[in-house]
């Protein structure tokens, strides 16, 4: 409060003449003072370059308060004045040699500061000397100015963190230096761990990713000497050590080893979930990639990853992820019945995403399908509109990873027809009346229904309405004879839908010039469906298993995506190195079944080749009406 006085709109002309006053002023207060009152103009934004030459001249004040702001003076207008900066180098140099070593630190970080080529060709030579100062703290501050690689060995753990810290900054905004730790390097930086601050300790561990075992044992005897700064009270030292740890895995070739480094991960994992919700959902979000690659980190622990009834949504979802994730044939009944839970909550997006997660459940574990089938049946019957619309939506993926097993229920869900409003789930509906055509005594009503507003729906309805209708006319030739016609000419002659079309064209091409074939293809056996495609593609959870603790770990995205000119990583090779894991995609082995995800993303296996591509093919003088006359 005592120096706002000085934030009042001064004249440069006033300024001068208080800076240049030739009274008496011994304590130097009077200068001070005016300096202050520069610095405060400055602050409000108001242009004090006028003064370069006046401000120059206080730096011969052997007064650390007066050099800060001078200094503070010259980082800001030294870029519009370049020549008039150059005139303050005898000084610099002069103050890089004093006697306190605080003038010192504060003469070598101001000139680093200052993109003045004469002066920046100055600093070579007093930064050299500060680099071997006596005092550390002039060494750290020449850390931070220049890194320079033996600076890492320095006594002070100080010096050797704000060294790291450096070197990785250089490492990773350089296309041309790259920071490479051997064993023995790596070892004196996990030594000075003890002595650093809970930053310096986060900057040292970070560092030690660019560390590459070469022989049996070398990831070992690190991870032991890591694993103390697992029980560390601040959260960024225990995710940084968690994510060395994991990294150094990779190179471990005994599986007993890796799997008492997977107990060791646990605990702290686990106590990070008792922190504020900001921190919980840091945490869960990287749990989530931990456990993709390491299960077994937190398999017993399932427990502690139970929604709270005052948990944030977004700790809730990040939960839910982790749940499924963990859950096995032994802990099933316990998740189901916490998402059973859930599932009646208040919250439409957590809600969602519980249902979602029971049918999930059913195709990852299949013991569990009848119980989930249940659990959906009776939510269901709540009548709840997003409840039973997301409940259809997953139904639809358990008829398809278990066809012919739960038809009975087929009954139930047409009661709901009516409460249908949202693409995806009228999308799983239709598939449903589909797939199921020659079952449903209705189809074709049911089918005719969803056809009245064809022209209108999303591309995704309309594409499974043209596929459920070609499955109902190849199943029930009569039912469908006055349905497909209409269809076909809508999809080719009525949207403008790329896809939409082409499909339109290849049904067309193929039931006019061979039934047979167009049966053998529409109605072929699907292949059953797996949860693999939740998890994350090996190559990407590889990339941000190395930047955990980071945003690409919140993110879940490589940094490259969204930080420009960011360095990849990626594991180096090593004769200790572990390959598994092998990348695996999944593409859609039936064109006429594909997802739409698919489609959009050309994963169609071999499509190029398939001789009816609406593409390759010439659409002849056949029209829908006379397509039946082929037939």
């Amino acid at each position: 409060m005592s120096d706002a006085k000085y934030f009042q709109r001064g004249k440069v002309q006033e300024l001068r003449s208080e800076l240049n006053s030739e009274k008496k002023d011994k304590q130097h207060t009077k200068k001070k003072t005016v300096l202050k009152k520069i610095v405060a103009n400055m602050t409000m934004g108001n242009d004090m370059s006028a003064l370069f030459p006046d401000v120059i001249n206080c730096m011969q004040i052997p007064v650390l308060e007066i050099k800060k702001m001078v200094y503070l003076y010259l980082i800001i207008y030294s870029r519009s004045k370049p020549d008039m900066a150059e005139k303050a180098i005898p000084t610099f140099i002069k103050d890089a040699g004093d006697q306190n070593p605080l003038i010192r630190a504060l003469t070598i970080r101001t000139m680093g500061y200052i993109n003045v080529e004469k002066i920046v060709d100055a600093l070579a030579g007093p930064l050299k000397r500060c680099l071997k100062d006596q005092d550390p703290y002039v060494r750290k501050t020449a850390a931070i100015t220049v890194a320079k690689l033996d600076l890492l060995a320095d006594s002070n753990p100080t010096v050797v963190a704000n060294s790291v810290a450096a070197l990785t900054e250089i490492s990773e905004r350089s296309e041309n230096i790259s920071l490479k730790l051997n064993t023995n390097m790596a070892n004196k930086l996990i030594a000075a761990l003890n002595e650093c601050t809970e930053w310096g300790q986060t900057y040292i561990l970070e560092s030690l990713m660019s560390y590459v075992p070469q022989e049996m044992g070398d990831a070992e005897m690190l991870c032991e000497r890591i694993a103390p700064r697992l029980q560390h009270a601040n959260s960024s030292v225990v995710l940084t050590a968690v994510k060395v740890i994991m990294y150094l895995m990779n190179y471990m070739t005994k599986e007993e080893d890796i799997n008492i480094m997977c107990k060791k991960l646990s605990p702290p994992l686990v106590t990070l979930l008792s922190s504020g919700p900001e921190v919980q959902y840091v945490a869960l979000r990287n749990i989530l990639l931990i456990i993709q690659r390491r299960p077994e980190v937190l398999r017993n622990d399932m427990k502690v990853f139970f929604c709270k009834y005052n948990d944030p949504i977004y700790v809730k979802l990040a939960k839910l992820e982790i749940m499924f994730c963990l859950a096995n044939a032994s802990n099933v009944d316990h998740v189901l019945s916490e998402l059973k839970e859930y599932a009646t909550e208040v919250d439409v997006d957590f809600v969602r995403k519980a249902v979602r997660s029971i049918g999930r459940l059913a195709v990852k574990i299949e013991s569990t399908a009848d119980k989930c089938i249940d659990a959906l049946l009776e939510l269901i019957q709540t009548k709840v509109n997003y409840v039973v619309q997301e409940a259809i939506v997953v139904i639809k993926d358990i008829f398809r990873k278990f066809p012919n097993q739960y038809e009975s229920i087929i009954g139930t869900l047409c009661e709901n027809l009516d409460n249908l409003d949202e693409p995806e789930a009228k999308s799983a509906m239709i598939w449903i009346i589909g797939q199921y055509a020659d079952r449903i005594e209705n189809s074709e009503e049911l089918l005719d229904d969803f056809l009245f507003t064809f022209l209108e729906e999303p591309v995704e309805v309309q594409l499974s309405l043209l596929t459920a209708t070609v499955k109902l006319f190849i199943k029930k030739p009569t039912a469908g004879q006055a349905l497909v016609p209409k269809v076909l000419k809508w999809a080719t002659e009525e949207v403008d839908n790329p896809d939409l079309r082409d499909r339109g064209y290849i049904y067309w091409r193929l039931l006019s010039t061979d039934p047979v074939a167009a049966k053998n293809i529409v109605l072929s056996e699907k292949p059953s469906i797996t949860t693999e495609s939740d998890n994350m593609e090996p190559t990407l959870l590889d990339e941000l298993l190395l930047h955990i603790s980071s945003l690409s770990s919140i993110y879940q995205k490589s940094p490259q995506t969204f930080i420009h000119h960011c360095k990849p990583r990626q594991l180096t090779v090593s004769p200790v190195l572990n390959r598994r894991y092998p990348g695996q995609q999944r593409k859609a082995t039936n064109l006429f079944d594909a997802d739409l995800d698919d489609l959009s993303s050309g994963n169609l296996g071999n499509y190029e080749s398939n001789p009816y591509r609406a593409d390759v093919v010439n659409i002849d003088e056949r029209t829908p009406e006379n397509l039946l006359l082929d037939l």
